[in-house]
């Protein structure tokens, strides 16, 4: 029951695509990470994705229709089953929120982040 200071733990690493576990929240995790290029196409069977942009501007890419630009302030749900891919130009900093155990790739053949606690 104690704050956390967002810029404090985003400066703690430098990684990208490595959402570190900043606090609990009902049976979710909630993160921060750090990006800059295109993650893989992929998809949550079983659950929306929700992406808060702390810092910067992505896009959420589909591939079925044109993607969507997110900014600073922003907030984008990615219904569950939908498949998607997050995209940045330049380093972006976002929050996460996603249940416990849900690997960040989704499920494409991608390696999965190990989401460390900071």
């Amino acid at each position: 029951m104690t704050p956390v200071n967002l810029s404090e733990k985003l400066s703690l690493f430098s990684s990208h695509w490595d959402p570190k576990v900043i606090a609990d929240y009902n049976d979710n995790d909630v993160m921060v990470v750090k990006f800059q290029g295109a993650f893989p196409f992929h998809r949550h069977a079983d659950t929306d994705d929700f992406f808060l942009v702390l810092s910067g501007e992505m896009r959420m890419a589909y591939p079925d229709r044109d993607p969507v630009t997110v900014r600073a302030g922003e907030v984008i749900v990615v219904p569950a089953g939908q498949v998607h891919r997050p995209e940045a130009d330049a380093e972006v900093h976002v929050l996460l929120i996603e249940p416990k155990g849900e690997a960040n790739t989704g499920d494409s053949t991608a390696p999965a982040a190990a989401k460390d606690r900071i």
